[in-house]
């Protein structure tokens, strides 16, 4: 697929492509979401050079390619700066291009990059750690690279620790088939808003989870009003929210670490599921979207 930013499922159905119904059933890869900042990504460029960056490197107009440490200096500041340089001097040079997310400095067996605070059941000795979980292949752009899930482990080396959970997802997944055909009968009766209005109701969608008001009848009535598109759009929505969810009960997780927001225990952001259906990402949007959204960041 394209670099794209990864979409929640349920919010692909708001302007009628029923593919994502196909997609929570299909023969999948899943991995786990690691909630890591900034996002680091390294490789070999296709001019033969190898670089570290942040998504700035597929940026259109302003890229922010790092192939030596006079770029970090000139395109960074701060702390992601100091990550960077850190990454140039420590990520092993390969010929692939890889993106991950970037979990601490070593030293310690607590990080907390970003809202999830994680421990490790030993003191990590490794300078950085990184949990990797996409490769892309570009000819002669970045702009123009192609994202493919990471389906095999990076290794790991004394100056690097790449986190990469062993996830697996059932395959007997009738239940939600059924709960898909629902909502392909449900679509029926739907009339789709335009991709402008759809853009209006994913952010207020996400302001509502931001400030905890609840996505129930009243609200959806009220978000369908203000735009003016049909309510049942907005009901199906819900319905696929509530599909996603079910979606957990048939993933495990195997590792050793302890994942807290707060002082609460929690999962992993998410996890990442892709099929010839697309890729996109299954996050509980009440619970970790909703503390991304508050919770201050230390980066």
């Amino acid at each position: 697929m394209k670099n794209t930013h990864l979409e929640h499922p349920e919010d692909t159905i708001l302007n009628g492509d029923l593919s994502v119904l196909n997609w929570f059933t299909a023969d999948s890869n899943i991995s786990a979401k690691i909630d890591g900042a900034p996002a680091i990504v390294w490789g070999t460029h296709p001019n033969g050079k190898f670089f570290v960056g942040t998504k700035s490197v597929f940026n259109k107009i302003k890229i922010k390619i790092n192939y030596n440490h006079a770029d970090v200096d000139r395109n960074h500041q701060g702390k992601v700066a100091d990550i960077l340089h850190k990454c140039l001097d420590c990520l092993p040079i390969t010929d692939s291009i890889y993106q991950g997310d970037f979990i601490g400095f070593g030293g310690t067996d607590s990080f907390h990059p970003n809202t999830i605070r994680y421990y490790f059941p030993t003191e990590v000795h490794q300078e950085i750690i990184i949990a990797p979980h996409t490769v892309y292949k570009a000819d002669t752009d970045l702009r123009d690279a192609d994202a493919y899930p990471l389906m095999y482990e990076l290794k790991s080396n004394e100056d690097v620790l790449f986190v990469q959970p062993d996830v697996t997802i059932a395959d007997n997944r009738d239940d939600i088939e059924d709960m898909c055909q629902f909502a392909r009968q449900m679509s029926t009766l739907c009339e789709f808003p335009d991709s402008k209005t759809v853009t209006r109701i994913k952010k207020q969608l996400n302001t509502c989870i931001r400030e905890g008001i609840e996505l129930d009848d009243i609200t959806l009535d009220a978000l369908a009003h203000d735009n003016i598109v049909d309510v049942n759009v907005l009901r199906l929505w819900k319905l696929v929210w509530s599909i996603k969810l079910d979606m957990f009960a048939f993933i495990e997780r195997y590792d050793d670490i302890d994942c807290f927001i707060e002082e609460e225990e929690c999962g992993h952001e998410g996890y990442v599921l892709s099929n010839e259906y697309g890729m996109f990402k299954l996050v509980n949007r009440e619970g970790f979207s909703k503390a991304n959204f508050t919770i201050a960041k230390s980066w």
